[in-house]
């Protein structure tokens, strides 16, 4: 049995290992695209290259045989630009987004088409869980927000853009009416304990995030009621109603609110400092005499405070909101408050407070006529749906469900098992590095487990390995030659035709989302992860 040694550590394994079953046995993690377990090595991606003595150039790992003696290096700058240029280039011809417009649109960030598809699917928890994960206000926003998000829908492209408010709020509804809102887990409490100034949405957001890190909450507000400004909204757009029962969820964790109480004339900030381990001031737009009642520096807009951090100068305090950074949109304050909480938990542990940063993305760009027309095909053709009881009323079941299936899930439904995308943030790679022209957008949905995207398709061979396995009949096979490969049934045949044993299998090995389950794992599963 050969003994080697792999970025300083030596390993022996069975004869006719490969360098990545050695590297995988001494517990090294080699990046792969198109290996899997159980097939012959396809050695087509690269980026699994490694660096071994005596040899001429990188090697694919997952190809080469472990030999007596070698001494491998797998993590050299010289490896990891080679595996870098390697993902840029597949990226250069990857016809996709990995999040949905209206994803990015969101200043919460929040997965609208996985909350449509729990919609659809009639999964009510599941949508509220994935809603409230970012969203804590969801019937008040429903109701307030200006929608961002329907503005980058690429649905307008073909007609009109999906009514995520209005289907937003029919969760926040569904939620008070039933009384089945999601909340975070409890758990043993951390001891530490936070103040929150200003029980607006910035404060109410950064409440319920605080106490699903465990955090004793208490809420400080001059007004009588929890919702800041939000209180002084026509009622008949936001019902005072509706905002009571939507902070009283907030509360429900919890959550300490002292109405009556102005931070400044009532208790100054040192007493915070020193009855709470950190403190937030969310108190919505300020002047400088306010800012000097607080205690607080001003700066060119607000309070001053770090735009990434939300730390201001005075140790343990922080600030969000329009407190921070003036704005009308109750999302982005409700946002500012989210990141400040995290920042805050951040703080509280000890660890470096590292913000929110834009995720990873592909995109298609703008779609034209053609493409959203192809897009559009797998959705339905109703025009935007409108609430039969008006806009007061909102939507009701039937409604909801019929609004959600015309959504074009311009989102990569394999996006929380995507090893291409993966790899690309490990690796820093730059989606648009090397430009060229892409692959024109197909979907084809006829299949009833799976859906294929011809345009994310890496030609990697696993499907077309995994379905000679299962001996089918037609299976899957390379069409084309250079650039223009393809994976596709044999004989213009459908997908179903060509996959009906090992379908399930293809989109559980397909590292680029380019055959998935038309149910994805997160719609089984708990929502959390890189996007939370």
């Amino acid at each position: 049995m050969p003994t080697l040694t792999i970025d300083g550590h030596q390993v022996t394994v069975r004869e006719g290992a490969t360098i990545l079953e050695a590297a995988r046995a001494a517990g090294i993690e080699i990046p792969t695209l198109c290996y899997r377990e159980g097939l012959p090595p396809q050695t087509s991606c690269m980026v699994c290259v490694v660096r071994v003595n005596g040899a001429e150039g990188l090697v694919p790992s997952c190809g080469m045989i472990a030999r007596e003696g070698m001494v491998v290096e797998s993590e050299t700058d010289e490896v990891r630009a080679a595996r870098r240029m390697a993902v840029e280039l597949l990226l250069s011809d990857h016809l996709g987004d990995c999040l949905g417009p209206c994803q990015l649109a969101c200043p919460a960030g929040m997965n609208i088409p996985l909350m449509i598809r729990q919609i659809v699917a009639g999964d009510r928890a599941a949508a509220s869980r994935t809603v409230r994960t970012r969203i804590a206000l969801p019937s008040v926003l429903g109701r307030i927000c200006p929608a961002p998000c329907e503005k980058a829908c690429r649905r307008a492209s073909h007609d009109e853009p999906v009514a995520i408010r209005l289907l937003k709020r029919w969760v926040g509804d569904e939620d008070l009416a039933r009384g089945g809102c999601w909340r975070p887990e409890s758990a043993p409490p951390s001891g530490r304990r936070v103040a929150i100034v200003g029980a607006g949405p910035s404060g109410l957001a950064a409440a319920w995030r605080l106490r699903a890190d465990r955090h004793a909450v208490v809420i400080f507000d001059e007004r009588e009621g929890p919702g800041g400004g939000m209180r002084d909204i026509d009622h008949q757009r936001l019902p005072p109603e509706v905002l009571a029962a939507e902070a009283q969820v907030v509360l429900g964790l919890g959550v300490e609110l002292r109405s009556g109480v102005r931070v400044g004339r009532d208790v100054v900030l040192d007493h915070l400092r020193r009855d709470f381990d950190a403190v937030l001031l969310a108190v919505g737009e300020v002047d400088e005499a306010t800012a000097a009642e607080l205690g607080v520096p001003f700066g060119r807009r607000g309070l001053e405070a770090d735009r990434g951090t939300h730390e201001s100068p005075i140790a343990g305090v922080f600030v969000a909101g329009s407190a921070q950074s003036p704005s009308n949109l109750a999302v982005r304050a409700l946002a500012g408050g989210r990141e400040a909480a995290q920042a805050i938990s951040q703080w509280l542990a000890g660890e470096e407070i590292v913000p929110a940063a834009r995720p990873f993305n592909v995109t298609m760009g703008r779609l034209d006529e053609h493409t959203a027309a192809l897009m559009a095909a797998d959705a339905s053709d109703h025009p935007r749906t409108e609430p039969s009881d008006g806009e007061p009323i909102g939507f009701n079941d039937e409604e909801a469900t019929r609004e959600g299936l015309r959504c074009m899930h311009c989102d990569c439904r394999g996006l929380s098992k995507c090893l291409l995308r993966r790899h690309a943030i490990e690796l820093g790679a730059d989606a648009r590095a090397f430009d060229g022209t892409r692959r024109g957008f197909e979907r084809d949905g006829t299949h009833p487990a799976i859906i294929y995207e011809s345009g994310k398709c890496i030609a990697c061979g696993l499907c077309v390995r995994i379905a000679e396995r299962h001996r089918e009949a037609l299976g899957l096979t390379f069409i084309g030659r250079g650039f223009d490969v393809r994976t596709a049934v044999p004989f213009g045949e459908s997908l179903a035709e060509g996959l009906r044993a090992a379908a399930i299998e293809c989109a559980e090995a397909c590292p680029t989302g380019a055959i998935v389950l038309r149910e994805p794992p997160e719609m089984r599963e708990e929502v959390a992860g890189a996007d939370d």
